[in-house]
């Protein structure tokens, strides 16, 4: 296993240690990363304190107890050696415990999460082979392949039980109405948001068929979205899906999607509560899902179109998601910039559409370092944090670094 040297190494120290305390991104890849850590520390009598955050800062980390960070802390190169971290960004940390699959020559965009990095420790921590539906969390919310380690993880999970496949419509919701009026992954132009058309379109369905094996309605409902729709978006409204045997919600489109939602309207105790088994809290998360899903749409519809491809959204929490749907679901061919913030900072989320090859990582983390604030994160998919006021001189050292 390529990553086994620094799993070791971490998941020995996790067992050495008499309480850790534990950060993880507020996004699912983080949420699901950090509950499979917690899963497999619960499991050897290890006593630890999480906190799910939107982002992680020098300054946040305590100095007198053992730290793991999950899905972010590669970027920071000024963290403390002794400072555990399981992420899959572009790393600029040096410490000893330290597990990226990038550091082992794995393609951190496609090929391993952070969710998928945990699981590979939480092996070493014990026996923890049931935890691959959660590994798989960060695949699909972090819109990675199934390639490489993914790969193996879900063989993995096929192998014992855990996960099984068939193809499915990949639209998450409680109801076939929900499904499509709050479809945001993919976005669908003319059916989202659209109350009228939703439930028509609802009502044409056999009722003794799933929505994917009708036809007729799937036909109807790829004639009925907007021609700026791009071939992905309508790709992806049928595709391999994977049901989750072991999981509170058993579909994991939907999975991901629900403890995502949760994650970033900072309900993160709930996520990991359901990540971790618990199915007290689900109607309250379906109910969470939806208003996220509804600001998502709110925020596509009223953006402030800044320049060609930058956009302001009033909704700080659901930015990379509106990024995310700018850039694969409309056809177009440059880069999207997102920004949202209050009177003192602002967040930026940066995504390349599909087939357009631009290091957003690089290009946003020197940006932002050049108006006196930071960021970084993936080749497609970036993001950073700058000083409110700067975003023109942001822009403009964006647009100075993309090649014309």
């Amino acid at each position: 296993m390529p990553l086994s040297p620094s799993t070791e190494l971490l998941a020995q120290h996790l067992k050495s240690s008499d309480f850790v305390e534990i950060y993880a991104h507020h996004d699912v890849d983080g949420v699901a990363a950090a509950s499979i850590i917690c899963t497999a520390l619960t499991r050897i009598h290890v006593p630890f304190h999480l906190h799910i955050r939107s982002t992680i800062t020098r300054d946040m980390i305590p100095d007198d107890t053992p730290v793991l960070l999950c899905d972010f802390g590669s970027s920071l190169p000024d963290l403390p050696e002794s400072v555990m971290v399981i992420d899959h960004h572009v790393p600029s940390f040096s410490g000893e415990f330290h597990v990226n699959p990038r550091l082992s020559g794995i393609d951190g965009d496609l090929e391993l999460s952070a969710s998928g990095a945990a699981y590979y420790v939480a092996r070493e921590l014990g026996e923890n082979r049931d935890l691959t539906g959660l590994a798989i969390m960060g695949v699909i919310g972090d819109r990675q392949d199934f390639l490489g380690q993914n790969r193996e993880i879900l063989n993995e999970g096929i192998g014992n039980g855990v996960i099984s496949t068939r193809p499915g419509f990949m639209l998450a919701g409680r109801t076939l109405y929900d499904r499509l009026f709050l479809a945001t992954d993919p976005y669908l132009p003319g059916i989202s948001g659209n109350d009228t058309v939703c439930r028509e379109m609802a009502r044409i369905v056999q009722p003794d068929l799933p929505a994917e094996d009708d036809s007729f309605f799937l036909s109807r409902l790829v004639l009925g979205v907007d021609e700026e729709a791009s071939a992905t978006a309508l790709q992806r409204i049928v595709s391999d899906s994977y049901q989750l045997e072991r999981e509170v919600i058993p579909w994991a489109p939907a999975m991901a999607a629900v403890i995502d939602a949760c994650g970033k309207s900072g309900r993160g105790g709930l996520a990991v509560s359901l990540c971790m088994g618990d199915p007290a809290g689900l109607e309250e998360a379906w109910d969470i899902f939806s208003e996220f899903r509804q600001k998502i749409l709110m925020s596509v519809e009223s953006a402030d179109v800044i320049d060609e491809g930058w956009y302001r959204v009033a909704y700080q929490t659901v930015s990379s998601d509106v990024a995310d749907l700018l850039s694969t679901d409309i056809s177009r061919s440059s880069p999207v910039f997102v920004i949202a913030g209050d009177d003192e900072f602002c967040s930026v989320s940066a995504r390349t559409p599909p087939g357009l090859h631009l290091d957003l990582d690089s290009i946003v983390r020197t940006a932002a370092a050049a108006v006196g604030g930071s960021g970084g994160g993936h080749m497609k998919r970036a993001g950073a944090t700058i000083p409110a006021g700067t975003e023109t001189l942001f822009r403009e050292a964006v647009m100075e670094a993309i090649p014309a």
